[in-house]
């Protein structure tokens, strides 16, 4: 599996940042790609819940992510599936002096493509994977501190 990952600190407490993050329907507003989100299964966000969401015409299509593990005042693990990737992401959130430290990471497997595929995915993939998670997480610190107000 290929992992990618980042973490930004925020001015604001673990309770917030979760509140923010696990609101689907401020998704849209934040997650890098996300056009509309189109199912929530009622337990969310704990383990066994799912969310189906779509993205923009030139993204990753149907995104389906269902929880494995979530721990209050901590984080939550999902299994991500799209058309092209399937994988794990976490999301962490840590007390820091500075307020809280949001940390998202992805563990992903190609699902498809030729032995060449792994070159691209060094030298392309990987760092469009990097940039969406660092842009979904400075997007996320602008919904945050829109909620704090």
């Amino acid at each position: 599996m290929r992992v990618v990952s980042a973490a930004e600190t925020f001015p604001g407490s673990v309770h917030e940042a979760e509140r923010v993050w696990y609101d689907t329907g401020r998704w849209p507003r934040f997650i890098d790609g996300l056009e509309t989100v189109e199912e929530v299964t009622p337990n969310w966000p704990g383990v066994g819940a799912e969310v189906r969401w779509r993205s923009g015409p030139a993204g990753r299509g149907e995104v389906i992510e269902r929880v494995v593990a979530y721990e209050l005042l901590e984080g939550q693990e999902v299994e991500v599936r799209d058309d092209s990737i399937q994988g794990r992401q976490q999301v962490s959130f840590t007390p820091d002096e500075e307020g809280v430290t949001v940390e998202l990471s992805l563990s992903y497997d190609l699902k498809r493509g030729p032995p060449l595929m792994k070159l691209v995915d060094l030298l392309f993939i990987r760092r469009a994977m990097t940039t969406s998670l660092e842009s979904t997480l400075h997007r996320f610190g602008a919904e945050l501190e829109a909620g704090a107000g």
